[in-house]
């Protein structure tokens, strides 16, 4: 699955390996919102092999990195596993986002990851993003409060988000199926395959980065600097 020789498509596209990111916002060991970033992962790494696209993928449990987060909020400096985690979203090709949905919206956690990136660290990025909960009434906040958050920071959103209730774990696929546009195995698959189609024409990972380039509208002096 990761880590094999690249083959050129017959399509002619740039190199046949992506970098995919995944950030799980699960609190739990087990926790299910792994287990639907797992599954997202699986599919989109399935969807790019069947095209001659190798996948390196790697995986960010946010609950690892919670105090340093919180260090970075309050001190502005992140520690270097921090760093590291900002990087491996930064170098991307694509990405995958899950978090639980708490009080009807995304984890405190899963948000306060977010606050840390740069404005610009996602800019044209594809992203999957998924969301479980105890109950398939909080599935709509995938699109009033999840999708808003991406495309204001420019992201590339996959159209089909991907939400798993407790009800969905182990069933064959046809729970709440006809109201979300198919079960849980139907939607893992559709998302993954606009994931996949999304991360095939991605260049980010080669990208060249000056990692000491200040932000856009920086001014020594200054907001009130000479005109």
């Amino acid at each position: 699955m990761i880590g094999e020789s690249a083959i050129l498509p017959e399509n002619g596209m740039r190199a046949d390996s992506r970098k995919i990111v995944v950030v799980t916002a699960g609190l739990s060991q087990p926790s299910s919102t792994r287990l639907l970033a797992d599954r997202l992962a699986q599919a989109t790494v399935n969807r790019l092999a069947d095209d001659g696209v190798t996948a390196d993928v790697q995986v960010i449990e946010l609950r690892d990195l919670a105090h340093d987060i919180t260090n970075n909020l309050i001190t502005g400096f992140a520690p270097p596993k921090l760093e590291a985690a900002i990087e491996q979203v930064t170098a991307s090709d694509a990405a995958i986002f899950v978090t639980p949905i708490f009080t009807t919206s995304y984890s405190g956690l899963f948000k306060s990851f977010i606050d840390v990136l740069d404005p610009d660290a996602i800019t044209g990025l594809p992203v999957l993003l998924g969301a479980t909960g105890g109950t398939e009434r909080h599935s709509l906040a995938l699109e009033y409060a999840m999708r808003p958050l991406f495309s204001y920071l420019h992201a590339v959103v996959a159209p089909t988000t991907v939400y798993a209730a407790s009800s969905d774990w182990g069933s064959t696929g046809d729970a709440w199926g006809d109201a979300a546009g198919g079960g849980l195995p139907e939607r893992i698959d559709r998302a993954a395959r606009e994931l996949a189609a999304l991360a095939r024409t991605s260049d980010r990972s080669l990208r060249v980065r000056d990692p000491f380039a200040l932000p856009a509208g920086f001014s020594p002096v200054g907001g009130f600097g000479a005109q």
